[in-house]
């Protein structure tokens, strides 16, 4: 902070952050130095404001058929700026013009699931996170493209064949279901003997 006349017996200290607890100290200087520090005032907190830091690192899917599944980072405490943090949810298909809109009231909150049987599974979605207290409905964070949940491949893998390695194994091979948007991704096949 600037040099305070020494006539003066009080300051307006600027650019604190909402809601949050601080202490002050005073020191006396001369042109031979800077003397010993007051005691610390005592605690005083900042009015709430409007919180204008967005959650960041809005992703997710997965899920079950039929869902929407949004995750993002919380908002770290020194950044919620009051009372009744919670996070704003907005989010609508890819091409649509209208939002739907959620909210989640707990301030360690990570994670929304939306469910709709007339979601198709991996359909895309504009998402956008947003965070409110008490004072109000702060920032919202960029638009983040996320997809529905997958179904259960619909088609089998074809042209399964088999060949006798040895007396104990039998060498399977199967051409890969290829990505659709039916089918969503492979992540592993399982082999059953009849």
């Amino acid at each position: 902070p600037e040099v305070i006349n020494g006539r003066t017996h009080k300051a307006t200290v600027v650019d604190l952050s909402p809601w949050v607890e601080y202490e002050f100290r005073v020191v006396a200087s001369n042109s031979v130095g800077i003397g010993e520090p007051s005691r610390p005032s005592a605690l005083l907190k900042t009015k709430a404001a409007v919180p204008v830091v967005a959650p960041t690192n809005i992703s997710g899917g997965g899920g079950s058929r039929s869902e929407l599944v949004i995750t993002w980072e919380p908002v770290l405490e020194e950044l919620q700026n009051g009372e009744g943090f919670g996070y704003i949810i907005m989010f609508r298909p890819l091409g649509s013009t209208t939002w739907t809109k959620a909210a989640v009231a707990s301030v360690e909150a990570n994670k929304y699931v939306y469910r709709n049987e007339s979601i198709t599974p991996l359909s895309p979605f504009e998402v956008k996170v947003g965070v409110y207290n008490n004072e109000g409905e702060g920032t919202l964070s960029s638009i983040s493209i996320v997809y529905s949940g997958e179904d259960e491949p619909q088609i089998a893998p074809a042209g399964a064949s088999a060949l006798s390695v040895s007396a104990a194994e039998v060498e399977v091979s199967w051409q890969p279901i290829a990505w659709n948007r039916h089918t969503g991704r492979v992540l592993g096949y399982e082999v059953r003997r009849l």
